[in-house]
C-alpha cells in the first residue's frame, strides 16, 4: 500500500460517470415555461426556492403526463390556497420515496344530527 493518492485512467472515469448517471433522466424545459411556473408560485405566496422546487416537480410531471404546462397553470388559478396546497402536496408525494411523505391537517366541520334537541 502507498500513501500516494490513487490515479484513475481516463477510461475508468468515463465508466464511473456513465454508471453514476445511469438511472437519471435529463429533462429540459423552455425558459418561458420555467418562468411562468416559478412566477405563478411566487405570486401565490411561495418562497423563491420553494417555488423553484415545486415548479420543477410540476414541470417534470407535466412532461411525463404529456400535459401542457400553461393549461395546468390555468386550472390551478381557480383554486384557493388550501386546495392549491393539497394538490401540490399530492404531486410532491407522488414524486417522493414512499418512506417519506408530506401531509397537512384538514379541519372538517361536520354537523352531526345527534346534536339536535329532541323534546318528548
Amino acid at each position: 500500500m502507498s500513501d500516494l493518492p490513487q490515479t484513475t485512467k481516463k477510461s475508468d472515469q468515463k465508466v464511473v460517470e456513465f454508471f453514476d448517471t445511469y438511472f437519471d433522466q435529463k429533462l429540459s424545459f423552455p425558459s418561458n415555461q420555467v418562468d411562468a411556473v416559478v412566477g405563478f408560485f411566487t405570486k401565490r405566496g411561495f418562497d423563491n426556492e420553494a417555488a423553484i422546487s415545486v415548479g420543477s416537480v410540476l414541470l417534470q410531471q407535466a412532461k411525463i403526463d404529456s400535459v401542457n404546462v400553461f393549461q395546468l397553470l390555468d386550472t390551478l388559478k381557480g383554486l384557493d390556497d388550501v386546495q392549491l396546497s393539497s394538490i401540490v402536496t399530492e404531486v410532491l408525494n407522488y414524486n417522493r420515496p414512499k418512506t417519506s411523505t408530506l401531509g397537512f391537517k384538514r379541519t372538517e366541520q361536520v354537523e352531526k344530527l345527534e346534536k339536535r334537541n329532541i323534546v318528548v
